[in-house]
């Protein structure tokens, strides 16, 4: 309330002066000693009505403009805040380098070009520092983390860095990756990926709220798994909208990895120059490696779409499909490999049952004969 009066009071004053000056010119009077009985029944009323006017004015000018800047600064990221500070201070030591020799043109210019100069170059600079922050925070070498920074004067090299995509956060598929130890990168949330697993468990379809829920249990596992590093950022681009684009354009920023199994987002960050770990890429890069000719273990579970088809499934969720094991249902045999497949779904295997057990099927046809 004491700055509220006191910005009421200071927006009176200068109100107040404003009418006095408009007042006097008005009358004609120049210096007080000038005043008449009559200048000053102008001039009253023209004070003491420009200084009500501005105490009523006092809040729309000053309080209520504050507190809406306030608000929508804190949703700008400080990052670009500092860029556009940047931008506007350079603008502006421009615009004072130009103020004396545009002042000394003719009489409407001289006046009028200094202030348009000073108002154009500081748009330009807050402008042009926003669109192109990270290109010149990388040049001046600006870029980097607080704690890559540290880690450089101590003479250690930074850590590598991969952002976690929703999709993949839901999948599950990362902390089993993470509890094994071969990610020695630091795993990094932003904000928005989990806004946006917050908005899915908050949904009213319940498959929705459930894989909602799936990927914030994924990440308090994450979280108190002490072989890797999970950190959450408030960085929020500016210039993208979507989940999608926003990881993109903070990877490029960052220099980081997406880890992710939504091929739509991998296609688009490759075209971009964004490193992309895809979870699918890599189940299918670890699952067995199987050539035509060896015999392995097999559960016959189901018929397969062909006459007398056979389907099992190794321990990492290899489809094997066995001729003629449609009579092995539920029963566990000896396959020989046929044939290797590779598809964008995964590996495919074709076998068919080894010598024994086609002629243990022989054998009992021909006893039912």
């Amino acid at each position: 309330m004491r700055w509220e009066l006191l910005l009421r009071v200071l927006v009176m004053a200068t109100f107040g002066l404003l009418g006095w000056e408009a007042g006097r010119t008005v009358v004609g009077v120049e210096r007080i000693e000038d005043l008449s009985l009559q200048a000053t029944q102008v001039l009253a009323p023209s004070v003491i009505g420009a200084a009500l006017l501005g105490y009523f004015l006092a809040p729309w000018i000053t309080l209520r403009p504050a507190k809406a800047m306030r608000a929508s600064l804190r949703h700008v990221p400080t990052v670009q805040l500092v860029a556009a500070t940047l931008g506007l201070v350079i603008g502006l030591m421009i615009a004072a380098l130009l103020a004396y020799p545009l002042s000394l043109l003719p009489t409407p210019f001289g006046t009028v070009l200094p202030f348009a100069g000073a108002i154009v170059l500081g748009y330009l600079g807050v402008t042009i520092m926003m669109v192109r922050q990270r290109e010149i925070f990388a040049f001046l070498r600006l870029g980097r983390s607080p704690g890559a920074r540290e880690s450089a004067a101590k003479g250690e090299h930074p850590k590598a860095m991969m952002l976690l995509d929703t999709s993949v956060i839901i999948d599950g598929r990362i902390a089993d990756v993470a509890e094994t130890g071969f990610l020695w990168a630091v795993l990094a949330v932003p904000r928005f990926v989990l806004n946006e697993l917050q908005y899915i468990a908050d949904s009213p379809e319940m498959l929705r709220r459930n894989r909602g829920r799936r990927g914030l249990e994924m990440l308090d596992r994450l979280r108190n798994c002490e072989q890797v590093e999970i950190v959450f950022l408030d960085q929020d681009p500016a210039d993208a909208r979507q989940v999608d684009d926003k990881l993109v354009s903070l990877g490029m920023e960052l220099s980081a990895a997406i880890v992710t199994n939504d091929f739509n987002l991998n296609r688009v960050a490759k075209l971009q120059g964004v490193k992309v770990l895809n979870i699918n890429e890599l189940a299918n890069a670890v699952k067995s490696v199987v050539l035509p000719g060896e015999e392995m273990w097999i559960k016959v579970i189901q018929e397969g779409k062909e006459i007398n088809q056979g389907v099992g499934y190794l321990e990492d969720g290899t489809m094997v499909v066995v001729e003629n094991g449609r009579r092995f249902l539920s029963r566990e045999i000896t396959v020989q490999v046929t044939k290797v497949l590779q598809t964008n779904a995964g590996r495919l295997i074709f076998a068919v049952p080894d010598s024994k057990q086609r002629e243990e099927k022989q054998s009992t046809l021909s006893h039912r004969n």
